[in-house]
């Protein structure tokens, strides 16, 4: 079960890294981005790129590693840091985004669902086995 879970977290890594690509287009990023400096309009379309190719990673490692993410010195904090990164982003859309919008409430629980499916992995396999 905790390896389906890490798969299916590798799932979930490939539709945000495919969602962060429409970036340009659901966004309107050409028109929108016009309206920031050079640096600024620079830097959040690096971020944005540079935070796909880390969701790629993940869902390599998940899709194709999920025994050795279990099971290994490296594997095992790695889930508990992919939680912790989508637990941050969690609580960063309830800081930076409306709280009045459905939307922003659908992807708040979205964003816990990541953290879930290596949160629950981590804390099912001996959350301090990394220590030892």
């Amino acid at each position: 079960m905790l390896r389906h879970l890490i798969i299916a977290g590798g799932f979930f890594h490939l539709g945000f890294a495919a969602f962060h690509l429409l970036f340009w287009r659901v966004f309107r990023w050409k028109e929108e981005l016009r309206r920031l400096g050079p640096i600024n309009r620079g830097v959040m379309q690096v971020l944005n790129l540079c935070l796909t190719f880390v969701f790629l990673i993940f869902a390599y490692l998940s899709l194709f590693l999920p025994d050795e993410m279990l099971t290994t010195p490296v594997g095992r904090p790695l889930l508990a840091w992919i939680a912790v990164f989508w637990l941050l982003r969690a609580f960063q859309q309830l800081i930076f985004f409306s709280r009045r919008q459905w939307a922003s409430w659908a992807l708040f629980a979205l964003l816990l669902v990541g953290a879930g499916l290596y949160g629950i992995p981590f804390a099912l396999t001996g959350p301090w086995a990394f220590l030892r």
